[in-house]
């Protein structure tokens, strides 16, 4: 087998492989001899049929088999020998296509080695940690905000207009072409105006009304309403109104706290600064995260594969163009070609994700089983009731094993140079840091 390389361009390779005819003729006996022990056929003792019979009967099988381990095999043993890693699967080709049983065969493989990575000396990194304390404002502001969401509804003076946050205690009863409809009735119904909980322009007819009064509200199901003997029907409900009531917020107090599990208000509010120091711990990470990537890739310089770049532009460009235009959710589109700063921004992500990758491979970062399996059950939320559907498509599904796994090798690889590099608490408000993250989003 020879190897002979004709194409040596930055990172671009090409290498022409010969396969011989000897050789594949080889391989094939060697599969025959393997198979032999076992073969049992009319007028032979099991495992004692000869070779070359063996051969005119399976030997033209065998061969696509042997050509095939010949070419991964010249493969591997080349990427051994050179140290080289391709950036994507190499392209491999037989160049004499009219081959026939007795011929060499002739291979062509190219592809793009990924480039040699400097080294980085983590230690001389600078970065600063911005700290921000849960202060009594901000548990207060939080606790507001709770007794809002526990909030309860008491009537309101006689004669009083329902108002949107109001709660009217309806009886009702829809018709469509003048007949009532199944689900269509209900009595002593507590509807919040404004919850947007009915059908859209509902709500809005009860704005207005007081306790006694009775009012027709006509609407129209939407076109694509679950019931399909409903969909896109004008109908009439006949709503009595018993009671109008105005939200009130629950008390801040002991009653308030274990309606959300605490004991008491003390134990609450020691809960609410513990959420909001680690909301603002995860948001301080970002930023520091961002701040590492940028240092970063002021630090390193190295050759890019140019199809890796192609392809992260590709999909910048897409995903930009579809946040442009929420109302396209299929991919028929025509192709969209990457900008210039869309180029630029894949050049980073490339540079830096070849980086990571290569301090993660050094440093031995894994991502464990148990680690896998989380993220998984965190996606899997997002598809209720089809969870295991979930988990047996990504059993199945290298790649998206793969979009799963690298979020969370990258976070580890991060956490990893933050253990080295020299790290300054700044201790800031929640509005500074507030303004660091939204900068993040500007950038």
């Amino acid at each position: 087998m020879q190897v002979t390389e004709t194409l040596k361009e930055g990172l671009k390779r090409g290498y022409a492989i010969t396969v011989t005819a000897a050789e594949l003729e080889a391989k094939v006996d060697e599969k025959l001899a393997e198979a032999q022990p076992d073969i049992e056929m009319k007028g032979f003792r099991k495992g004692k049929v000869p070779l070359t019979l063996l051969k005119r009967q399976f030997g033209k099988r065998l061969l696509g088999e042997a050509m095939q381990e010949s070419i991964d095999s010249a493969m591997a043993k080349h990427f051994e020998e050179t140290g080289d890693r391709p950036a994507m699967q190499p392209e491999v080709r037989m160049t004499n296509e009219d081959w026939k049983e007795g011929d060499d065969v002739h291979i062509e493989m190219s592809y793009e080695a990924l480039p040699d990575i400097p080294e980085v000396d983590l230690k001389s990194i600078e970065l600063e940690k911005l700290v921000v304390k849960a202060d009594d404002d901000a548990v207060e502001e939080a606790l507001k905000s709770l007794a809002e969401t526990a909030q309860d509804f008491k009537p309101r003076r006689k004669g009083s207009k329902a108002k949107e946050g109001d709660q009217v205690v309806i009886d009702f009863v829809g018709k469509v072409d003048g007949e009532a409809f199944e689900g269509g009735s209900a009595e002593d119904y507590p509807l919040v105006l404004g919850s947007g909980s009915f059908i859209p322009g509902f709500e809005e007819q009860l704005i207005g009304v007081k306790a006694g009064e009775e009012k027709d509200v006509t609407v129209t199901f939407p076109e694509d309403y679950q019931a399909d003997h409903l969909a896109g029907k004008e109908a009439v409900f006949t709503c009595t109104v018993k009671e109008v009531k105005e939200p009130v917020a629950a008390e801040i107090d002991d009653e308030l706290a274990r309606k959300f599990g605490a004991e008491s208000l003390d134990q609450l509010k020691a809960q609410i600064a513990e959420r909001l120091e680690a909301e603002y711990s995860d948001a301080s990470r970002a930023v520091m995260k961002r701040a590492l990537l940028d240092r970063l890739d002021e630090m390193v310089d190295f050759d890019l594969p140019p199809s890796l770049v192609e392809a992260e532009a590709k999909q910048i460009a897409h995903q930009l163009w579809h946040e442009e235009n929420p109302d396209v959710e299929g991919h028929d589109h025509d192709e969209i070609e990457p900008t210039e700063e869309h180029v630029k921004l894949a050049e980073r992500r490339v540079r830096l994700g070849l980086l990571l990758a290569e301090l993660g491979q050094k440093a031995e970062v894994e991502v464990s089983d148990s680690e896998m399996t989380q993220a998984i059950m965190n996606q899997a939320r997002q598809y209720p009731g089809q969870e295991r559907a979930f988990f047996e498509f990504v059993q199945q599904n290298p790649q998206m094993q793969q979009q799963l796994r690298a979020p969370i090798f990258e976070d580890k690889v991060v956490d990893y140079v933050f253990e080295l590099a020299s790290v300054t608490e700044k201790e800031v408000t929640k509005e500074d840091l507030q303004k660091a993250v939204e900068a993040l989003d500007n950038d």
